[in-house]
């Protein structure tokens, strides 16, 4: 296999796979998509305090272990009055990291008293690509909005259906999946990399 042309996404989140996938489609004539968990490789610890750090730290780590370029997200959710949490800690806000059930009921809790107009918010997605030696690119994306009172909608995962992008009626989770992918943070990071995806795997 042509370590130049294979991509290894840095998650094993499988919600994060499929959009990723998804969103990398246009070029897979040209670059084998693979996931960590192909290698048996745990999810690297987010040890870093920006989304940033983390995305960096989880694309270098996963490109050296492979020996194959990777590619890795780091994205929350910052809530205004809130001071910009859950953030980093999003997907572990109720303790359990991934219990997306757990983390919205939890995000609710901390807003039941707060009224709509002080329930703006956005959706952060920072992309890196890392090669083996240690060379990367960072590009970051957001989405604005704001936190529903209850979830609405099946679609999607994490705080889809209590998130409402502005200028929409409908959370994420109400959306198609395609829908998602034209407005989302993560979308639009990755529309970002994806003409530097093929060059940069190539050096």
């Amino acid at each position: 296999m042509n370590s130049a042309r294979t991509l290894v996404l840095a998650t094993r989140n499988q919600g994060k796979i499929a959009e990723m996938q998804r969103l990398l489609d246009s070029l897979s004539s040209e670059i084998q998509v693979r996931s960590s968990s192909e290698f048996n490789l745990d999810d690297v610890e987010e040890t870093g305090s920006t989304f940033e750090e983390n995305a960096l730290h989880k694309a270098t780590t996963i490109a050296r272990a492979t020996g194959f370029p990777a590619l890795a997200d780091d994205s929350g959710l910052c809530v205004e009055v809130l001071g910009g949490a859950p953030g980093i800690y999003s997907a572990r806000w109720a303790g359990t990291h991934g219990d997306d059930q757990a983390n919205i009921e939890k995000l609710l809790g901390d807003l039941r008293k707060i009224p709509l107009e002080q329930r703006s918010a956005k959706f952060v997605c920072v992309i890196a690509l890392a090669l083996p030696n240690g060379e990367s690119e960072v590009v970051r994306g957001e989405l604005k909005g704001e936190i529903r009172f209850e979830p609405s909608g099946t679609n999607g995962f994490g705080y889809d259906p209590i998130f409402q992008p502005l200028g929409h009626q409908r959370t994420l989770a109400e959306m198609e999946p395609e829908e998602k992918d034209s407005i989302s943070h993560r979308g639009f990071a990755l529309r970002e990399i994806a003409p530097r995806i093929a060059p940069f795997i190539s050096r």
